[in-house]
């Protein structure tokens, strides 16, 4: 299952894919806020044959939601409603801090945190299909 990974932001999102197995992300592209974000976010979802997209789940260190879950909750049903693929949350705590230590500042930060959110999923997804083969 091929997947597509977001790191939202109030003024840049970050797009990661996965390979067409679903077993590893990469940085795609760093998209800017913009209204026709959906439409475009479409585009790469068709394009890229993607049945599935991963969102960061931006919460505090005490699991409480950030003030731009606000507008992720809008997005996400704005994302289901319009690209008619299941949507996924995944915690998003230190991403764009941990691509940032990586890789240095640059302009593809975003899209590598939606990198390592996007293997954070497929990490657990993988973790879950191996335990449940096991037992």
């Amino acid at each position: 299952m091929k997947y597509l990974g977001i790191d939202y932001g109030a003024k840049r999102i970050g797009i990661a894919i996965t390979d067409d197995s679903g077993s590893m992300a990469f940085a795609k592209k760093v998209l800017p806020a913009s209204p026709d974000l959906v439409l475009e976010i479409k585009k790469i979802c068709d394009e890229e044959k993607i049945e599935g997209i991963v969102m960061g789940e931006s919460k505090n260190f005490l699991g409480v939601d950030n003030p731009i879950m606000k507008q992720i909750y809008i997005f996400k049903s704005d994302l289901e409603s319009f690209v008619k693929l299941p949507v996924y949350f995944e915690p998003e705590l230190m991403t764009s801090m941990e691509a940032q230590h990586i890789q240095g500042d640059n302009d593809m930060n975003d899209a590598s945190a939606a990198a390592i959110i996007l293997n954070s999923f497929l990490s657990k997804k993988t973790n879950n299909v191996i335990a449940d083969g096991d037992e």
